[in-house]
């Protein structure tokens, strides 16, 4: 068996698989647990983050308004299903007004490390690239230097330092609807200057894994086992009816993340219900967060269904290894 690294979460949102279920992972089954109207301001509520925080959980919600305009909103929960999202956006304070003046933000992360929840999103500044945040309070949220230069998306950051560098997965892309897209590793001293980029993984040409041959992107922060980094991903394939992102996973390297030991052929999570087939964006799931209990090796992962509400799914470290193993992208 295999095992994360870290805390236990005994209060991890949680069904077992069902009985005769072939996939790796598997949904809640009162799924959206995010409706696209769970604030008065919101047209669609989606690919968003969440944390273990106090005795219950909180998150950073992406809700597009009924203007469609993008921004993000702090959010609270007992259980992890049930769900209050503030109803007025984040405010950054930050030392330059340069920086901290919104233009959009969307697509959150959240990275518990050294005692703040580092938030990462992808930020508007003459063009897409990642922005950078902390809190501890889900309350007051300050606001660091952009990450990189436009254009970016998908920034993640690991859950704790790697050879006494903060590091950060991302994915180049241009200005638009980007059709391409690979994984890069790139490391800090200070969150601040970023480098060292180091190439990942990319799309898959023909029909070896074509669910994801237009372009990847990372998803929840990397989760630490035994084996690796536990990497949970987007995969995108462009087809006559326009692009279809599913989910898939890989195995990084402990010391250098940037070498992949593992990574499955098939996908482990694609748009099946209306829910996500059926929505401002239709056949999208949208992997942004993930809970771990490391005692029970249990995964909760929150993804975004169609553009428009939040899902919840599940599996295990077991689960997502074996299933590299028994279907390897070669």
């Amino acid at each position: 068996m295999s095992h994360i690294i870290g805390q236990a979460l005994p209060n991890i949102p949680w069904q077992d698989k069902p009985e005769g279920y072939a996939m790796p992972v598997w949904r809640y089954t009162e799924n959206p647990i995010i409706p696209r109207d769970a604030i008065p301001s919101s047209n669609s509520i989606f690919n968003s983050a969440v944390v273990p925080f106090q005795d219950g959980f909180a998150g950073v919600f992406r809700c597009d308004s009924k203007a469609v305009s993008m921004d993000i909103f702090p959010g609270f929960s007992r259980d992890g299903i049930h769900w209050e999202i503030e109803p007025q956006p984040i405010v950054f304070e930050g030392e330059d007004p340069e920086i901290t003046k919104r233009e959009y933000r969307y697509d959150p992360r959240v990275c518990y490390m050294d005692g703040k929840y580092y938030i990462t999103w992808c930020n508007g500044y003459h063009g897409p690239t990642i922005g950078i945040g902390y809190t501890t309070d889900f309350k007051t949220f300050h606001q660091l230097e952009n990450a990189f230069l436009p254009y970016n998306r998908n920034g993640v950051l690991f859950p704790r330092k790697i050879h006494g560098q903060y590091a950060m997965l991302s994915r180049p892309s241009d200005t638009g609807h980007t059709p391409f897209g690979d994984i890069f590793y790139s490391v800090s001293p200070d969150l601040t200057y970023w480098g060292k980029h180091r190439y990942v993984m990319g799309t898959v040409n023909g029909d070896a894994s074509a669910w994801q041959s237009k372009k990847i992107g990372p998803g929840p922060i990397p989760i630490e086992t035994d084996e690796g980094w536990l990497l949970i991903y987007h995969g995108v394939i462009n087809t006559c009816n326009g692009f279809v992102y599913r989910m898939g996973c890989a195995l990084l390297d402990m010391d250098e993340p940037w070498k992949v030991k593992e990574r499955s052929a098939y996908y482990i999570l694609g748009p099946q219900e209306l829910y996500e087939l059926t929505g401002d964006v239709p056949n999208v799931t949208f992997p942004c967060a993930a809970l771990t209990d490391a005692a029970t090796g249990r995964i909760a992962i929150y993804y975004g269904c169609a553009d428009t509400v939040t899902g919840l799914a599940f599996t295990t470290v077991d689960e997502l290894l074996s299933y590299m193993k028994e279907h390897p992208l070669l």
